[in-house]
């Protein structure tokens, strides 16, 4: 049974389950009231919970309050069921269980999302999941994202600073438009917090240096610079961050994807 169809279910009575559930409409079903799709949904959640999805929480190292053990495959499930509803990704985010935060980047509408949720959401983040998550499937399409990457790269928060470097390796992936020169920005503020050693902070600048590195050929070329002062530093995150994106960018199967993607733009534009 779909969240809507359970919240109908619990609004009519049992002799309600044995019907046809109607049509779901966009963002669940919109005719019932935004704490009632909330309910249906982590009610969904709460029934595909397993003690197995929850161990695994802790075996990837996530950590948070209220966590129900949940399939990443079962939130996307979700998510299709409910559609795309701004109104009802803010209710669920306010429940602080992590799977409903999860669920809001599937959920929410990038168009939709605004500087100061993006702000508010960020602080709450404490954990590399839903820090990735976030940004990966839903802040990385939102208007603000760059905005927000020369804001937050220098905050002294840890998962805030994270964030603004998941973010840029977010945006090297997915941001078509973007031109290289803000990359190679985004490469300054790389090499500016790789001295940071705290493990959530070091494993997201690393993140972001290869995937800017990986976009094309001439960022490739600005990355591996980068990549080689920070191997040679006396700073051991920096070294490490350094080494490890040197050895991935100055790879055969990389410099082959690369210069793929350069042929690839030559004979479009021809």
């Amino acid at each position: 049974m779909t969240a809507a169809a359970m919240a109908r279910a619990a609004r009519r009575g049992p002799a309600a389950k044995a019907r046809k559930p109607a049509r779901q409409a966009r963002g669940g079903d919109s005719r019932l009231p935004i704490d009632a799709q909330v309910e249906a949904a982590v009610a969904a959640l709460k029934k595909a919970s397993t003690r197995n999805d929850r161990a695994n929480l802790k075996r990837f190292g996530i950590t948070a309050e209220k966590v129900l053990g949940v399939s990443m495959a079962n939130i996307q499930r979700l998510a299709k069921e409910l559609g795309r509803s701004h109104e009802l990704a803010a209710a669920l985010w306010d429940t602080g269980w992590y799977e409903a935060r999860l669920l809001t980047a599937f959920v929410d509408e990038p168009d939709r999302v605004t500087a100061a949720q993006m702000e508010r959401w960020c602080r709450d983040f404490d954990n590399w999941g839903i820090c990735d998550t976030l940004c990966f499937k839903l802040f990385d399409r939102s208007p603000h994202a760059w905005t927000k990457v020369a804001q937050w790269h220098g905050r002294p928060e840890e998962f805030v600073k994270r964030t603004a470097f998941a973010l840029i390796a977010s945006l090297a992936l997915h941001d078509r438009q973007a031109p290289d020169a803000k990359f190679i920005e985004s490469l300054r503020y790389i090499e500016g917090a790789a001295s940071d050693d705290r493990n959530f902070v070091k494993k997201g600048v690393s993140w972001a240096l290869r995937a800017v590195g990986r976009r094309n050929r001439a960022l490739n070329r600005e990355a591996i610079a980068v990549a080689r002062r920070l191997a040679d530093s006396t700073e051991p995150a920096a070294r490490w961050i350094g080494k490890g994106a040197l050895r991935e960018l100055t790879s055969p199967a990389v410099r082959r994807g690369v210069d793929g993607r350069a042929a690839a733009s030559t004979t479009f534009k021809d």
